[in-house]
């Protein structure tokens, strides 16, 4: 079994993070699948304090936000660092507005993807 991607801890200290048996238990998943969805990429953690957690800006109704996978593999296509894909995620762009993580959950994934492919050009 392959180690579990992490990332530094790139994100406000203010952020609300959740450790993987809390993400676990929000999803209805056992702590072995939200290891897989690291691993597969379809979610990102980072270290905090030793301990693997979750931003919970990446869930919503018990399950991972509607187009943050596909977000991330667009980005990691253009070999974006898990480390600039979260400092990406969570930065203020005035043309969304908000960040791309509050335009995901709002249901504008379409423009967020459109940006983030438009990063590597």
């Amino acid at each position: 079994m392959s180690a579990i991607p992490a990332a530094a801890d790139v994100l406000a200290a203010d952020l609300e993070v959740l450790p993987l048996p809390e993400v676990a238990d929000r999803m209805g998943l056992p702590v072995t699948r939200v290891q897989q969805l690291l691993r597969d990429g379809q979610l990102l953690a980072v270290r905090r304090d030793g301990v693997l957690v979750v931003p919970e800006a990446f869930l919503a109704a018990g399950t991972v936000v509607k187009g943050l996978p596909g977000t991330i593999t667009v980005l990691r296509d253009q070999n974006f660092s898990t480390d600039e894909i979260l400092r990406w995620l969570f930065t203020e762009d005035e043309s969304l507005p908000g960040t791309p993580i509050e335009a995901l959950r709002g249901d504008r994934g379409r423009e967020v993807k459109r940006r983030a492919q438009a990063m590597g050009f």
